[in-house]
């Protein structure tokens, strides 16, 4: 395999439409116990678990490069997840992953950092067929008809948030994202037009929710991850934010409950609430609450993160950045520019690093065989910066994506299969409409040329300073 350098100077040299490759066969999926036998196991990290664990959960994108540099693109680790996980990051051996059957390989999500804080009931959380119930109500509240609805929401959000950003003073662009996203899942999850009013539980709840974020990432937070991991039930600091953010959320609930129109209202909450399990019974008020919170923790920070990320690389990288704000600002193929952007910014800096499967009968990866109850996780950051995908792979080039799709096994930002992530449409579009209004309206600049580290909160990658710009023009 070249090198990075190598890999640069051939991409330069290659034709258009040659910064995106393809990865050599690796056989992937399934084998009779027999034939595992014959194969190696994966290489293991020679380091104490406790200090694999404080490197993984701390520094992700240090540990995941040096080990698959030492030991290849499949490797085991020891660390919060019994037995393991093992780690590739080859398009086969997510190909097998995500087209198994569910009983072969269900999802990680169920032992997830995120369960203390999300609970057990969420579609998040859940697996075997209380996910694929939960799956089934929320849908429609996310695809289609019902994405168009939210298109006006969304741009009117942006527009609000944008009107507010400073002229020539600094700020942290991933907060401002939040308020637009957050809004708009808010919208959709509780029915409401525009921001909650004061004083009302919803407003509360927002503010409460923005509270949380924000406190998640500093230092202390890191700290308090640590604790939680491998709990059900959160402890520490966790729980004391959490205690504040559910006796808002239950007020929500209680208030909606009795809410004369909850059985002809269409918005999330009110579905949930008259939604019936396959025994007849309503849902109870903590199963709400913890769908509630997945949805608008995970369906707002991760995207918000997204625009920031795409953001912090455009600015770093100028001739993307004026050849996207020429054909906004021109009409010529924006929508193609807009989408390139989003496509490679998510390449780039995926927000959810790795994902997850815990294979339940022996699985090749490649030269190697994992054998039964064996997690498998896919490293998202790995996959996305192959060289033999993606010539290049450190650099921003939005035109790998000019005239192509990205892969459904190479580019996984959304996870893949049964699991891929609900609101993944809700997602795209509100990226593309923030990004176009940002980029119509406003000249951006880095406050500080160099990039900014990526720093891990919960299973998420974050800018280390928000993304800090500076606008020095606004456009009528």
């Amino acid at each position: 395999m070249p090198t990075i350098a190598e890999a640069d100077t051939l991409a330069s040299e290659l034709p258009e439409g040659g910064l995106v490759g393809q990865a050599p066969p690796s056989p992937a999926g399934p084998v009779e116990p027999p034939d595992a036998e014959q194969l190696a196991e994966p290489p293991v990290i020679a380091l104490p678990r406790a200090l694999q664990v404080i490197r993984f959960n701390q520094r992700q994108i240090e540990f995941v490069f040096r080990a698959r540099r030492e030991l290849g693109e499949v490797f085991r680790t020891r660390g919060v997840v019994p037995d393991g996980p093992v780690i590739t990051s080859h398009p086969d051996h997510v190909r097998s992953l995500f087209t198994a059957k569910p009983e072969d390989a269900p999802s990680l999500t169920g032992e997830s950092p995120l369960r203390p804080i999300v609970g057990p009931n969420s579609v998040l959380t859940a697996i075997g067929s209380r996910h694929m119930r939960q799956r089934k109500l929320l849908l429609p509240s996310f695809h289609g008809e019902a994405i168009d609805r939210y298109a006006q929401m969304i741009a009117d959000a942006a527009q609000r948030e944008i009107d507010r950003w400073p002229v020539g003073a600094p700020f942290a662009l991933a907060p401002r994202m939040q308020a637009i996203t957050l809004d708009v899942i808010m919208g959709g999850i509780f029915g409401i037009e525009g921001r909650p009013q004061r004083a009302t539980p919803e407003h509360q709840l927002r503010t409460a929710i923005r509270g949380l974020v924000a406190a998640s990432t500093w230092p202390t937070a890191q700290l308090a991850e640590l604790m939680n991991l491998g709990r059900d039930e959160p402890v520490g600091l966790t729980r004391v934010g959490l205690s504040l953010l559910d006796r808002r959320t239950y007020a929500v609930i209680a208030k909606r409950r009795q809410a004369a129109d909850v059985q002809q209202r269409r918005d999330i909450l009110s579905l949930l609430l008259h939604a019936r399990t396959e025994d007849g019974e309503t849902l109870t008020d903590r199963e709400v609450r913890d769908e509630l919170l997945t949805l608008v923790l995970a369906g707002h920070e991760t995207t918000a993160n997204s625009l920031a990320w795409a953001w912090e690389r455009l600015l770093r990288t100028p001739a993307a950045h004026e050849r996207l704000r020429e054909a906004v600002r021109t009409g010529a193929d924006a929508a193609d520019h807009i989408e390139a952007v989003i496509t490679e910014g998510m390449r780039s800096r995926p927000v959810i690093p790795i994902i997850g499967r815990r294979v339940a009968v022996p699985w090749r990866l490649g030269r190697y065989a994992v054998p039964a109850g064996t997690p498998v996780a896919m490293s998202i950051l790995l996959l996305h910066h192959r060289e033999d995908l993606y010539p290049q792979p450190f650099a921003f080039k939005p035109e790998r994506w000019l005239g192509r799709k990205p892969g459904t096994y190479e580019w996984i930002p959304f996870g893949g299969g049964i699991r891929r992530c609900l609101g993944a449409a809700l997602a795209m579009a509100e990226q593309r409409v923030v990004l176009e209004a940002i980029v119509r309206r406003l000249d951006l600049e880095a406050e500080d040329p160099r990039p900014e580290r990526a720093v891990h909160r919960n299973v998420t990658m974050i800018p280390l300073r928000g993304a800090r710009v500076i606008v020095r023009r606004r456009l009528a």
